[in-house]
């Protein structure tokens, strides 16, 4: 393999730890703390329905690691490790992090990757992680090392294999690497094992570049950090060039579907003209023409002075918080599942429009006449796994730009706008999920199979691996765990009540959208980008191994 100079030297990178980690093993003593009920004050609404379908791990203590002796550290184990979902910087120093503890342990210790996700294990395929392999991987971007899938394990079929599969290679654990479905699926997993009487730890660890997995005990999903310097990076460098040519509206959508920290973050990093929030959009009950009308000001506004440029984040997400875009993709979900036959039949674009619009009820119906015909169609094409419309196909920054352009003609025609309009799309998306990842990302992920290895160790099951106070240097980052049941609750999914972990929003009363509201009223109309350059891995600690400036507001500092 030909590998970049950048490669080769971020292969000798040794990423910090938190104390507790270091040094010998068998020191790193487990404090179980005061047990945990259902949510963070365990009064959840749901919590009586999740201690039924979790009965043997429902209701764990919190786990901490701290100074004192544990020699059960240094026992001989077996462990799996699936990577699962979609990819996020930092998923091979978890693997990394994960395998140097265990042959720190005991170097008779071994590490099987189950391949191409879940569905490895169920099929039982799988490599085994050599030193040698690891080390062609670490604090490197992606998941080749094993691959990833986003098969779930939910039949009583796929449980009785997986388990066949466990028995077989004499597992110990198995380490489930993902987001909140994913983690969902590793505490029925580990559900399943205890009911049984197998003994085998399921462990899950916290990944999703959108953001939207953490709570009081996961303060950020690995690879977040990472995400959004690469995007900010993209956006920082359109904005210099819209600053220099002044003549284009750059409209930029940002992945995120089911929550905006994506975009709500590289607003308070690049500080755009308009950034859209969707849950913002969804508490205030703005339409699509309220939107549009709010782009247009801004426009208006900065043409008065002379700046008929400007940039726009757009959250993928964002045609699931409008309240009358919310309510046609939900009809459009239940019609093409119950008409799949029929509407399958149909070869032609436009008599599967008309046949879509003949069904929906009269203001949806009337909303999706009046969209663009490219719109019309992204709405309509093949479901996601959950039967969902796939928002990442929606080009909502298209659509945006089109609204706003008849809009602004409107405007002028009025007398009232005299500006003028050009515009370029973008998409930031699969640019920033498998990119080296940034200092903080390689720490963190590191630390979190670290962790991962120790919370094996202790014999616990039911837990996702915690690292935490991520805002101090990693030295006084702690480390332990905390119980997958207590972050759940109940969703109706395919027509029935599923035990999910739920998904953090933005919150708007929160540090990071509070700090946005009190300036972005300025850069709507004035042109103060700022510009946060490419991740640097070399330099001064404020520059290589900072946080988020998400994770400094929601930490107080």
């Amino acid at each position: 393999m030909d590998e970049s100079p950048l490669q080769k030297i971020r292969y000798e990178y040794e990423p910090k730890l938190p104390a507790i980690l270091r040094g010998s093993v068998d020191r790193i003593a487990l404090r179980l703390e005061e047990p945990a009920g259902h949510g963070t004050s365990g009064g959840s609404p749901d919590s009586e329905g999740i201690r039924a379908l979790f009965p043997h791990t429902y209701g764990k203590p919190l786990a901490r690691f701290v100074e004192g002796s544990n020699p059960g550290m240094k026992r001989r184990l077996t462990v799996g490790v699936i990577l699962s979902g979609g990819q996020a910087p930092g998923g091979h120093n978890v693997i990394a992090g994960l395998f140097d503890g265990l042959k720190k342990g005991n170097p008779e210790s071994r590490l099987i990757g189950f391949a191409g996700g879940p569905g490895g294990l169920v099929n039982d395929k799988a490599v085994e992680i050599t030193g040698d392999l690891v080390d062609r991987y670490r604090n490197t971007g992606g998941f080749d090392i094993i691959g990833s899938g986003r098969d779930k394990i939910e039949t009583p079929e796929q449980f009785e294999k997986a388990a066949a599969a466990v028995r077989a290679r004499g597992l110990d654990a198995v380490v489930v690497i993902g987001g909140d479905d994913s983690n969902t699926n590793a505490a029925l997993l580990a559900e399943f094992f205890a009911g049984r009487g197998q003994n085998v730890s399921v462990i899950g660890v916290p990944k999703t570049i959108d953001g939207d997995l953490k709570n009081e005990y996961i303060e950020t999903s690995f690879g977040f950090d990472t995400a959004v310097m690469t995007y900010s990076e993209l956006i920082g460098n359109i904005e210099r060039d819209a600053a220099s040519a002044r003549k284009y509206w750059h409209f930029i959508k940002l992945m995120g579907r089911s929550a905006s920290h994506i975009a709500l973050e590289c607003a308070l990093q690049c500080r755009p003209n308009i950034a859209l929030v969707s849950e913002e959009v969804e508490a205030r009950g703005w339409t699509l023409s309220r939107i549009t009308d709010y782009i247009c000001d801004a426009v208006a506004a900065r043409a008065e002075r002379g700046e008929n440029f400007g940039v726009v984040l757009v959250p993928e997400g964002l045609v699931e918080f409008i309240p009358e875009f919310k309510v046609l993709i939900s009809e459009l979900n239940d019609l093409l599942a119950a008409e799949a036959s029929a509407f399958g039949a149909l070869g032609e674009a436009a008599a599967r429009i008309e046949f879509v619009t003949a069904r929906l009820s009269p203001d949806s119906a009337a909303l999706y006449r009046s969209l663009p015909g490219d719109i019309k169609l992204q709405l309509i094409m093949d479901r996601d796994p959950h039967g969902n419309v796939q928002v990442s196909r929606i080009e909502t920054e298209k659509l945006l730009i089109a609204l706003v352009e008849a809009r602004l003609a409107d405007r002028k025609a009025a007398g009232t706008y005299k500006g003028k309009f050009s515009w370029q799309n973008h998409f930031f998306g699969y640019e920033g999920r498998s990119a080296f990842p940034s200092n903080f990302d390689a720490d963190y992920c590191y630390s979190l199979g670290f962790t991962a290895f120790a919370l094996i160790a202790s014999g616990l099951s039911g837990y996702i691996s915690s690292v935490r106070n991520l805002t101090a240097k990693a030295e006084d980052w702690t480390a332990g765990g905390a119980p997958l049941t207590m972050m759940m609750n109940l969703e109706r999914r395919h027509g029935s009540r599923k035990p999910v972990i739920r998904k953090a929003l933005v919150d708007l009363e929160g540090g990071p959208f509070k700090a946005f509201v009190a300036e972005r009223e300025d850069w709507a109309v004035r042109t103060v980008y700022r510009f946060p350059g490419a991740i640097q891995y070399f330099g001064p600690p404020e520059v290589c191994d900072s946080v988020t400036r998400t994770l400094e507001l929601e930490r107080g500092r």
